[in-house]
């Protein structure tokens, strides 16, 4: 009788295997704008890898389109020694896509890398550096022991460089292999990578979160914006990542059947940042008068077709540290004059925009934006880049023009992860820029337990970005996604961190 019952268990359990196997039929295609060249979580920065390795990979938490932080490989976590110690406990019975176990000593693994000699190659390891080290205390706890009280930690551990990745897999394998053949614990693997042409993704029908209803997942890397919307009328592609889709194509999607632009606010936030090191934007009032030249809620009206909002710090108003009170610069080319002549910039005087070359959208922002210098007297040149140029080797070398396009993706929701890489001496986006003060309101801030106290200094210290004029903030973004109505169950996800795994397609 007992042999009766696990038979009639197992024949069970296999017809609703084969019921969920017809559920999760369909294969899904996405276009994103950019190859991010590796997948190892500890080289990245670009939404373009998130878009798709929130997929591949998991955190010891997780964000979604919510924003509401909730338990990922840990289920429940505490705080003790006043902040300074983390304690986590850890999902049983995950294993990553190549049957490795996931445990206490992949967490530790994984935090150890990144935050030693393979993480000091990548831009990672600085959101992370409050960590002194991971313990082990059985192999489903673990204990970080942090420098200082860490904020913004948990958020950050949701996302980037925190997703726990298989040390035996690597240790085997090597660091260059993962970068190319990565292995997560994720709802989808990556089976098929094509540099600069596609990588394609099945579903991991083990996953602790559930199989997904999608048997697989195809990420197009298409940079030219007017042939990714092509594919989409077509119906080649089923979703069009963000920032991908041109303003002014918005009517032409939403035109053509069967398929429409969901648009979301997002963190996203476009500036023009200054070299404060040379050239005539050293000076700041001529970073001031520049600013002031610029009529940015007519940019918004014209080009964004009001898919944005002015900003008064490089921060939106989703971000915390975000002040409502603070007021943009005025458009007022009176006074720009005034400060350019107080400077002794002369008429005719020449500066250099840096752009994203396949940004098309922001290239007509940076057309305006020169054209509103032109009008106070500074002639600016634009000069495009291949995208991976002007943000892996152009900027953070500091070889930019006197000016240059910065879009910051704001991911935490929190304008530390903002302020402290742009700002703080020796951070990797502020190549050119050291200053005492600044660091010393940024480092403070950090060990800040008071959320109140702590949301009033980074108040204070967009405020004092804004007197330096650090850079031209421009405008937050809507977050504009194409998607064709064959996609069933897409919710936008406002940092563009898309979840594939409760979509379904429609034949």
């Amino acid at each position: 009788m007992k042999n009766k019952r696990a038979l009639a268990k197992a024949l069970a359990a296999a017809s609703a295997l084969s019921v969920s196997a017809v559920s999760q039929a369909g294969s899904l295609t996405v276009a994103t704008p950019q190859d991010p060249g590796s997948w190892d979580p500890i080289d990245t920065f670009l939404v373009n890898w998130a878009s798709l390795a929130t997929n591949v990979f998991d955190g010891l938490t997780y964000r979604g389109p919510d924003l509401e932080l909730v338990p990922g490989l840990a289920t429940r976590w505490e705080e003790l020694d006043d902040g300074t110690r983390l304690r986590f406990e850890l999902r049983e019975g995950v294993t990553f896509h190549n049957g490795e176990p996931f445990d206490a000593e992949a967490v530790k693994f994984t935090f150890e890398r990144l935050l030693g000699e393979e993480g000091a190659k990548g831009p990672q390891r600085s959101n992370y550096t409050a960590i002194e080290s991971v313990e082990v205390i059985d192999d489903h706890t673990v204990d970080f022991h942090l420098s200082e009280p860490d904020p913004v930690l948990l958020t950050k551990l949701a996302g980037y460089g925190a997703m726990i990745v298989p040390p035996g897999y690597i240790q085997e394998h090597g660091d260059e292999h993962f970068n190319s053949n990565p292995v997560g614990t994720g709802p989808f693997k990556i089976v098929d990578y094509r540099p600069r042409e596609d990588v394609r993704l099945e579903a991991f029908a083990e996953h602790w979160g559930g199989a997904p209803k999608l048997d697989s997942v195809t990420y197009r890397f298409i940079s030219e914006p007017s042939t990714a919307v092509a594919e989409l009328q077509s119906g080649r592609v089923d979703i069009v990542i963000p920032p991908t889709i041109p303003i002014g194509m918005i009517d032409t999607i939403n035109n053509h059947d069967g398929i429409r632009v969901v648009s979301v606010p997002s963190p996203t936030v476009e500036a023009i940042r200054f070299n404060t090191q040379s050239g005539i934007t050293a000076d700041e009032k001529v970073r001031q008068a520049m600013i002031m030249a610029v009529d940015r809620q007519a940019i918004i009206d014209s080009i964004l077709a009001g898919e944005g909002k002015v900003i008064a710090s490089f921060q939106s108003a989703q971000s915390f540290g975000h002040d409502p009170e603070l007021e943009p610069y005025p458009h007022d080319p009176e006074r720009a004059r005034q400060l350019l002549d107080e400077a002794g910039v002369e008429p005719g005087a020449n500066v250099q925009i840096d752009v994203r070359g396949n940004d098309a959208t922001f290239g007509e922002v940076a057309q305006v934006v020169a054209a509103y210098l032109q009008g106070v007297g500074i002639n600016a040149s634009i000069q495009p880049y291949e995208t991976n140029v002007l943000l892996n080797d152009i900027i953070p070398a500091g070889r930019t023009g006197e000016m240059f396009q910065q879009k910051w993706g704001g991911w935490t929701f929190d304008y530390d992860n903002t302020a402290y890489l742009m700002y703080h001496t020796g951070e990797r986006w502020n190549p050119y820029d050291s200053d005492e003060e600044l660091d010393r309101m940024l480092n403070a801030q950090r060990g800040i337990t008071d959320r109140a106290e702590r949301e009033a200094m980074l108040q204070e210290i967009a405020r004092y970005t804004q007197e330096r004029a650090l850079e031209m903030p421009l405008y937050s973004l809507n977050a504009l996604y194409g998607v064709s109505d064959r996609v069933q169950g897409f919710e936008p996800a406002p940092d563009n961190r898309l979840r594939l795994t409760d979509v379904s397609v429609s034949e």
